[in-house]
């Protein structure tokens, strides 16, 4: 079978190597799966790079999320077993945790329903805990989180503020929902946005970015507001200031998704059958902005990692094209 693999760190475009390789056996409590479509995560560009949590040994297959078939000819989402990432033919999963694909997505679109839309339900739900008529500032809004995010913001009844960086982005953003967009390029985003709230600020703040992004959304959050820390994209990891937190009277809740699976997986069943109801009646539908084939797997992951890319990027097998 083909696979990309990583034999040291770096950029991707330039550690990922295309390779005819041995088709992996299954362990115990694995199954074997036949890759529809692999989704194309920011993960995946810090795996190369060896900055992710997780250190799979080298070498190693990026591509942590899939719509596979099984043997049967079911067809699942699944977390790829690493080092056997989704950028291949096949891969191996926890037999346990495999999802129903929706049958009101395509391959590439079900692929792209797992990590950022659970991290979005979770966030929002389960960590801040949103309710309608809320505002809810999301920050990267036009990238594959931030699309999910206002999308699962609209379908529980909150006001959306989008902040992007770009004309081209701020039109997905638009797009995808966004009452208001907010191009950080172009505008003051403390400005527009306390502008946007009559000097309010916003009730939950979604920041997978941090940097400069999370200083800005401490000088936006609402009384009793809470800001989701979900990554750091910018590559800055910021210290909140507490006595800003005590002061102002706001919440500040970190969400690592990954965790729900081994603690209380039960939720992440829970979540996916709220996010296929959701599917099935057009409430949230994920942006595949590009579909390659596998031999662009690579390239891919590297427009994903300069941020030049738009909603999600799918890998999708020539059989299931």
């Amino acid at each position: 079978m083909q696979a990309w693999q990583v034999h040291e760190n770096g950029e991707p475009s330039a550690v990922m190597r295309l390779a005819e390789v041995e088709r992996p056996t299954p362990g115990e409590g694995q199954v074997l799966l036949r890759v529809r479509a692999a989704n194309v995560n920011f993960p995946d560009a810090l795996l190369c790079r060896g900055q992710y949590q997780v250190r799979p040994p080298l070498p190693f297959t990026p591509g942590v999320e899939i719509c596979g078939e099984t043997e049967d000819g079911r067809r699942v989402i699944a977390n790829p077993a690493l080092p056997y990432g989704g950028f291949a033919d096949y891969v191996l999963a926890d037999a346990r945790a495999l999802l129903p694909a929706p049958e009101s997505l395509d391959d590439a679109e079900a692929a792209a329903l797992h990590i950022g839309y659970q991290t979005g339900w979770f966030g929002l739900h389960r960590r801040a805990h949103l309710e309608a008529g809320e505002t809810l500032l999301v920050h990267a809004a036009a990238g594959g989180v931030g699309t999910a995010a206002v999308q699962l913001g609209k379908a529980a009844g909150a006001t959306v503020i989008g902040v992007v960086g770009g004309a081209d982005k701020a039109a997905v953003a638009r797009e995808m929902g966004c009452d208001v967009v907010v191009d950080r390029r172009r505008e003051d985003v403390v400005a527009a946005v306390k502008e946007a709230t009559g000097g309010r600020g916003a009730d939950v703040i979604y920041d997978p970015v941090g940097g400069e992004a999370y200083a800005q959304s401490a000088k936006l959050v609402a009384f009793e507001g809470r800001i989701v820390v979900v990554g750091f994209a910018s590559g800055s990891i910021p210290s909140p200031a507490l006595n800003h937190a005590l002061v102002k009277n706001y919440s500040i809740v970190g969400l690592h998704w990954g965790l729900y699976n081994t603690k209380n997986p039960k939720l992440v069943q829970h979540c996916h059958e709220q996010l296929t109801e959701l599917a099935a009646r057009g409430a949230v539908k994920p942006l595949v902005s590009e579909r390659v084939p596998l031999s662009g797997a690579a390239a891919a992951v590297q427009r994903v990692a300069d941020g030049r890319s738009t909603g999600r990027i799918a890998v999708v097998m020539e059989e299931s094209a």
